[in-house]
């Protein structure tokens, strides 16, 4: 399964993030990946994450237990994405596929 997929239109390369589960970010609107049992210890992130699941902001992408959360923007509208990956996989998988351009 490919993590990456790249292509062009009107000459701009896109590029997407599979996050799993048939559901895929472009990854200029990726603001932030986070590891969740790293950040959830402040409490300033354990309330954005309760806010954003109160307002229907929080896709889940996992049937397991997540590593990581994302936090994508579009339109000014905030999304917050669960993944059963760890950010350190994420991100090495984002910089294998992008060298091989």
């Amino acid at each position: 399964m490919s993590i990456i997929r790249v292509s062009i239109k009107g000459g701009f390369l896109l590029m997407y993030l599979h996050l799993g589960q048939d559901t895929i970010v472009m990854t200029d609107k990726i603001t932030g990946v986070f590891d969740l049992d790293n950040t959830t210890v402040s409490k300033h992130t354990r309330d954005f994450l309760g806010k954003a699941q109160k307002e229907g902001r929080v896709v889940n992408v996992t049937n397991e237990l997540p590593k990581s959360f994302l936090l994508c923007e579009k339109n000014g509208v905030e999304t917050v994405y669960l993944s059963q990956m760890s950010p350190a996989t994420l991100l090495r998988r984002a910089r294998e596929t992008t060298s091989q351009i």
